[in-house]
């Protein structure tokens, strides 16, 4: 089959690069890709979701996935499914799991499914009420889209009302901030849990770890992820038993249920406090940069995960995992995540360890292609060093070891990826 796919970012990069190792596959699209993906297919300079889907029908592309969230809280399934096509992904109604933090809170509270105690409002003395009633640190998440950025820590009281007063005036994310979240900070450990999902029924992913600080021993500011592993050994059968019955499955019972039934990725972030697994929040999507772990450790052929999730038959697929560990090392450029950094060519050293070549790859990010046919970085997140091992330590070794081989002008990177892990295994 021919498929395309919606985004232009690593985890985008990411799944093609499993679909290109599918036989069931014949021919790769991208909207619109990046400077690499060009490697993998032909990418598509067209924006429109209505032009995106007469391409599709008039070139019998049979299977659409959505990468980013944006496209998804915009509509573009509902643009597709009007047209009869088959796409990955949830509606615009259901996407609003990830689009309004307010609705995600609400939906979790109707429907008895555990997260931490909160405040939604656009009020600034409810929200300092709410915020003199807790024990920092203290939660302040801007309710709509922030690219990941909009959930601010405070460490004391007055920090939290400073964040909360510049979401709601608009100064810190917008619109996007002028209804706000509070919550109560949970002490525990964070996962990155995915489930596949066709509106009844759903596979669970192996579950992730992700590293959001710029920093080593998680210091510094957040970003948008500066690398993951997975599975993680933080996670035993009980907690999948316990995600499954108190999460996803009353999770997609209640967006049944209120006529908005949820397909495509349902991404939980959990913190797990004293066995306890608890919803931060819902994302619907692929996490980037976990999806990139996540999909070389696919066994089973990537088009049948997306494509029976896409037409309602994910009970049907027998969708296998490789016994084996995936960690990713993001490459970044020289200011991320404070500005734009210029145009750095990128160098990659030949491959001359049979080992790496047969068990690390790079995932392209923030690439782009110039006249001279040289790849750039030109983003945040460039690449992703991805190394796959039948252990954790094994993985980061081949991962680290592929970083050594990428040159760029102000490259960064975080040289503890899954320390976490390693600790808990020494």
């Amino acid at each position: 089959m021919d498929i395309l796919i919606i985004g232009s970012g690593g985890r985008e990069y990411s799944i093609g690069l499993a679909l290109k190792k599918d036989e069931n596959v014949e021919k790769l699209y991208f909207a619109p890709g990046n400077g690499a993906t060009d490697m993998l297919g032909e990418n598509l300079a067209i924006g429109d979701f209505g032009e995106l889907a007469d391409f599709v029908a008039a070139n019998g592309i049979e299977l659409t996935i959505v990468g980013p969230e944006a496209p998804l809280v915009d509509g573009v399934v509902d643009v597709f499914k009007e047209r009869g096509l088959t796409i990955f992904g949830p509606s615009a109604q259901a996407a609003q799991l990830e689009g309004s933090k307010i609705f995600m809170k609400n939906f979790l509270a109707r429907h008895n499914v555990p997260t931490a105690k909160y405040i939604e409002t656009d009020s600034i003395e409810d929200a300092y009420k709410f915020i003199n009633s807790l024990t920092p640190p203290i939660v302040v998440k801007a309710d709509g889209l922030c690219g990941g950025k909009g959930v601010i820590i405070a460490q004391s009281h007055d920090e939290a009302k400073i964040a909360a007063g510049d979401m709601l005036s608009g100064t810190s994310f917008g619109d996007a901030g002028t209804k706000i979240v509070v919550e109560e900070f949970l002490d525990g450990y964070e996962l990155s849990v995915f489930a596949i999902c066709d509106g009844r029924d759903y596979v669970i992913l192996p579950a992730a770890q992700d590293h959001k600080r710029l920093l080593n021993d998680d210091q510094g500011p957040n970003t948008g992820g500066m690398g993951a592993y997975a599975p993680t050994p933080l996670v035993n059968e009980d907690i999948y038993s316990k995600l499954r019955s108190r999460v996803v499955e009353p999770t997609l019972k209640g967006m049944k249920a209120e006529g908005m039934p949820f397909t495509g990725v349902l991404f939980i972030g959990v913190m797990v406090v004293d066995g306890e697994p608890i919803v931060l929040e819902y994302n619907v999507r692929f996490g980037d940069p976990e999806c990139e772990e996540l999909m070389p450790l696919l066994k089973s052929p990537a088009s049948e995960l997306f494509y029976k999730a896409a037409i309602g038959e994910i009970a049907t697929a027998n969708i296998e995992f490789h016994d084996k560990y995936a960690v990713g090392v993001v490459m970044a450029s020289k200011d991320y995540p404070y500005k734009s950094s210029a145009p750095a060519e990128i160098i990659i050293d030949d491959i001359v360890h049979d080992d790496i070549e047969a068990n690390a790859h790079i995932s392209f990010a923030g690439v782009s292609r110039g006249d001279d046919g040289k790849l750039y970085a030109t983003g945040g997140r460039v690449l992703v060093c991805v190394g796959i091992g039948d252990s954790i330590k094994e993985a980061q070794q081949r991962a680290y070891m592929l970083v050594g081989q990428v040159h760029f002008a102000g490259k960064h990177c975080r040289t503890d990826i899954a320390y976490q892990a390693l600790k808990l295994q020494s």
